[in-house]
C-alpha cells in the first residue's frame, strides 16, 4: 500500500494542529521558487538552460578560506587521523552548556565583529540548532500563545515558521514605505503597538532584523536608542537578529544593540535578546551553529533547558572553537569576506542600472532590494506574481517576490548575489540583460505585462574561459547551489 493523503477524507482529524493548521508559511512563493530550482536546476555544462538559484540567502565567496584552514588543521576534527585520539571524549554526552571552549570561541568572535565596542560573557551563550531553532526557543520563552511580536515589513518570511507555528504566537507587521526607503519610523512602530494593544492583543516585543533581511540595509545608532527607549518605556522585549551582523561591506559600519544600551537611561537589560548564527558570516548553515544571547539570566538558564531539542552536534563545537581560536584566519576571513560582497554585490548592482533597473542601497547581507514596480502593468500584488512566474518560469531566475516578505507595495523582488560561482553570476547577468532587451524589442516598455502574452526566452549555453569570458565550456561545479527548501534557514 502507499502512503495515503489526506485529500480532505478526514485524517486531519487523528493529526494535531500543529500538524495541520498551514502555519508553516512553506504554501509561499518563496519556497515555490525554491521548488522550481528544484525540479530544473541550472547547471552550466548539464542544464545550462536550468533555472539559477538566486533565493537562497547564502555565503559562498570565501569557501576557499574556509576549506584551506580546514586542511592545514586536521587535528580539529575526530574524523581524521591526527584528530580521531579526541573521538571518545567529544563522541560521549556533552552537557546543556555545550563544550567551554566552543562559548568561549562564539563569544569573542561576537566582540570581535563589534570591533570590541561591546563584550560578550560566554556563560551567556546558549546554543540551538541554526537561528531558526534559536529563534523559537527564545520564543518559547518570551510568549505564550496568541501574544504577539511586533516586526517592520518586509521582513524575512520563515518568520511566519519560527515565531509563529508551533509557538502560536502572532507577527504584526509594521508596514515601512518606499518613499523612506522602508525604514522603520517611531510614529509608525507607536501606531501599530497602540492599535494592537487597542484590539485586545498582549503585545510581547519587537522583532528587529539588523542588518536587515531583506533589505541589505543596517539602523543607525540614533535609531537603535529610539527603538530600545520604546520598547524599554513600554516594558516589552526587544528581539535582535543580527545573524548578519559580520556581512556589512561598506559604510555605514554594523551598530549592535548591544552596543547602545549603555546609552538608553531607561533600559531594562532583562528585555534585551540577540539571536546569532555563523550561517550567514562565515557562511556554515550546515553546521547549524545558532545561538541565544540574553541579558536575562532566567531566558538563559530556561533556554538551556529547552536547547537539548536542537543542539550542536559535540564535533561541530570542537572544529567551530578550533576555528574561531584561530586569530590570524578570524582576521583574514573578516578582511576578505566584506571585500568580495562589496565586488559582487557593486557587479550585480551596476549591471542591472545600466538596463534600468534600480535597486535599494545596501551596505550589508547577501542579497539586495530590487525595483521592478516599473515592469508592472498594474500596481497590484496580482501583477506581481505574473511578473514573478514569467522570471522563474521563463527567464529561470529564482527571485523572492516582496509580497513573500509581506511588503506593503508590490512590485519589489529580493536577489541572492553570494550563493554562486562567478560564471553563474554572470549567466544571471546575460538572461537579465536578454529580458530587458526582448521586452524594449517587442514594444512592451508601455503596455508593460498583461494580456496572454508571456515572454519566453530561447537561450543558448553560454561558454567561459579561466577567467570567465564566454568563451569556452567551464568546470562542472560551477553551479547554482542546491536549495534546501524548508532544511534551511534562509
Amino acid at each position: 500500500m502507499g502512503i495515503p493523503k489526506d485529500g480532505g477524507n478526514g485524517l486531519g482529524a487523528v493529526l494535531s494542529k500543529i500538524a495541520t493548521d498551514g502555519r508553516h508559511g512553506e504554501d509561499s512563493p518563496y519556497f515555490d521558487g525554491w521548488k522550481a530550482y528544484e525540479e530544473n536546476p541550472f547547471h552550466p555544462a548539464q542544464n545550462p538552460d536550468g533555472v539559477i538559484q538566486m533565493g537562497l540567502s547564502e555565503n559562498g565567496l570565501c569557501f576557499d578560506l574556509t576549506e584551506d584552514w580546514m586542511k592545514s588543521n586536521p587535528k580539529a576534527s575526530i574524523c581524521t587521523a591526527e584528530g580521531v585520539e579526541n573521538f571518545s571524549s567529544i563522541a560521549n554526552f556533552q552537557d546543556y552548556h555545550g563544550l567551554p571552549e566552543f562559548r568561549q570561541a562564539i563569544a569573542r568572535f561576537m566582540t570581535r565583529i563589534r570591533c570590541g565596542r561591546a563584550k560578550f560573557d560566554s556563560d551567556r551563550i546558549v546554543m540551538s540548532g541554526g537561528c531558526t531553532g534559536a529563534c523559537e526557543t527564545l520564543v518559547f520563552c518570551l510568549a505564550d500563545p496568541e501574544d504577539a511580536f511586533l516586526v517592520p515589513s518586509p521582513y524575512y518570511p520563515a518568520f511566519n515558521r519560527d515565531v509563529r507555528w508551533r509557538t502560536g504566537v502572532q507577527l504584526i507587521p509594521i508596514n515601512c514605505k518606499s518613499s523612506n526607503n522602508f525604514q522603520l519610523t517611531l510614529p509608525e512602530l507607536e501606531s501599530a503597538y497602540e492599535e494592537a494593544v487597542e484590539s485586545g492583543v498582549n503585545v510581547k516585543g519587537l522583532i528587529l532584523t539588523n542588518p536587515s533581511n531583506p533589505l541589505g540595509t543596517t539602523l543607525d545608532r540614533t535609531s537603535l536608542r529610539e527603538l530600545l527607549e520604546f520598547t524599554s518605556r513600554k516594558k516589552i522585549h526587544l528581539v535582535c537578529d543580527e545573524i548578519y551582523s559580520a556581512t556589512v561591506f561598506s559604510s555605514p559600519e554594523f551598530t549592535s544593540v548591544s552596543e547602545v544600551m549603555h546609552e538608553v537611561e531607561c533600559c531594562d537589560p532583562n528585555l534585551v535578546h540577540i539571536i546569532y548564527s555563523l550561517s550567514k558570516d562565515m557562511g556554515l548553515p550546515g553546521f547549524r551553529v545558532g545561538v541565544i544571547y540574553s541579558y536575562n539570566n532566567t531566558v538563559v538558564s530556561i533556554a538551556r533547558k529547552m536547547s537539548s531539542f536542537g543542539l550542536v552536534s559535540s564535533q561541530t563545537q570542537l572544529l567551530v572553537a578550533s576555528m574561531l581560536s584561530d586569530e590570524e584566519f578570524v582576521e583574514k576571513f573578516l578582511e576578505e569576506s566584506p571585500r568580495r560582497l562589496r565586488a559582487r554585490h557593486r557587479k550585480f548592482v551596476r549591471a542591472l542600472g545600466e538596463v534600468g533597473i534600480g535597486c535599494l542601497q545596501g551596505n550589508a547581507g547577501l542579497f539586495f532590494w530590487m525595483d521592478l514596480r516599473h515592469f508592472l502593468k498594474e500596481q497590484t500584488f496580482e501583477e506581481e506574481m505574473r511578473l514573478w512566474r514569467v522570471i522563474v518560469h521563463d527567464v529561470r531566475l529564482n527571485v523572492s517576490p516582496g509580497s513573500s516578505f509581506g511588503c506593503p507595495e508590490p512590485g519589489f523582488f529580493r536577489v541572492c548575489f553570494a550563493n554562486m560561482e562567478e560564471g553563474t553570476a554572470d549567466v544571471a547577468l546575460g538572461r537579465i540583460r536578454a529580458f530587458v532587451s526582448k521586452r524594449e524589442h517587442d514594444g512592451e516598455k508601455k503596455r508593460k505585462w498583461g494580456g496572454n502574452k508571456m515572454l519566453r526566452l530561447s537561450l543558448k549555453p553560454l561558454r567561459y574561459d579561466e577567467n570567465n569570458i564566454l568563451t569556452t565550456m567551464s568546470s562542472p561545479d560551477m553551479m547554482s547551489p542546491r536549495s534546501p527548501l524548508v532544511r534551511a534557514r534562509n
